[in-house]
């Protein structure tokens, strides 16, 4: 199996090196990864000014390739040009900090593994909640098996998962226990709208968005509710962003142009 490795925090990070370590029992890995961090770029793309690209070494070995690029710039350029044969799985992670609810529109992370579905490929981004000695390692080894079943029970068509772990998942999994794995929607409740307002020395306002706690608990469960809960979560996205209830009641719309009068 050929598998394209990307992320969002950079070459560099530590959750992408313990991905890498971790995939390579799937098959053959190949990296191609921003050169810096990129986080919140979302699904931006660069086409007003090239892409430098730079194999990166350590020793003898060659860990990848960086993109002067965004994460969907990656993958694909990864696709088109860079990877030689034919792609199998696209990855994208372990990012540093969770992707779930509004925040997966945001991702860089998610945005480059809807990349890789774009090319019809079976593409999954992973991401880790944010602790200054967040274990990459330990997720791995939980988010690899989860990679491989999930591709094992699923259909043909090549699909779209966003992964998230919590810290109490890591810390049950290191612990020898079993956390619990739940198949949820992503929540869409607003939050994060929050800014700081204060004054550079010259006078001038600037706005500082804040950390602001995820939504209150809903009813049903989503990604948000169970991570909250401690659970690992998996959801099936989609890039098409066709609401089909709305579009089925317009189909027999009759809509014309008008002159104003």
């Amino acid at each position: 199996m050929q598998i394209l490795l990307t992320n969002d925090d950079g070459i560099y990070a530590p959750g992408l090196a313990a991905l890498r370590e971790g995939l390579r029992c799937m098959g053959n890995v190949r990296l191609v990864a921003p050169a810096v961090e990129q986080s919140g770029v979302g699904h931006s793309i660069t086409f007003l000014e090239p892409l430098v690209c730079k194999e990166i070494y350590r020793g003898d070995e060659l860990i990848g390739t960086a993109v002067e690029g965004s994460p969907a710039d990656c993958v694909k350029l990864g696709v088109s040009v860079l990877v030689d044969g034919p792609i199998d799985l696209v990855v994208s992670g372990i990012n540093g900090g969770l992707n779930a609810g509004i925040n997966v529109l945001y991702s860089g992370t998610v945005a480059a593994a809807i990349e890789g579905a774009f090319f019809r490929l079976n593409s999954f981004a992973v991401s880790l909640e944010y602790d200054p000695r967040a274990d990459f390692e330990a997720a791995a080894r939980m988010a690899v098996p989860l990679i491989q079943q999930i591709l094992d029970k699923k259909d043909a068509p090549p699909q779209l998962y966003n992964i998230n772990i919590p810290t109490a998942a890591v810390e049950k999994f290191r612990a020898g226990g079993t956390p619990e794995v739940h198949i949820v929607p992503m929540g869409v409740e607003r939050y994060g709208e929050h800014y700081i307002r204060r004054q550079d020395p010259k006078g001038r306002d600037y706005f500082w968005a804040t950390n602001d706690p995820p939504p209150r608990r809903t009813d049903h469960p989503t990604d948000l509710t169970m991570l909250s809960d401690g659970h690992v979560t998996v959801t099936p996205l989609m890039f098409d962003m066709t609401d089909t209830a709305t579009f089925a009641k317009m189909a027999h719309w009759k809509l014309e142009v008008r002159q104003s009068s």
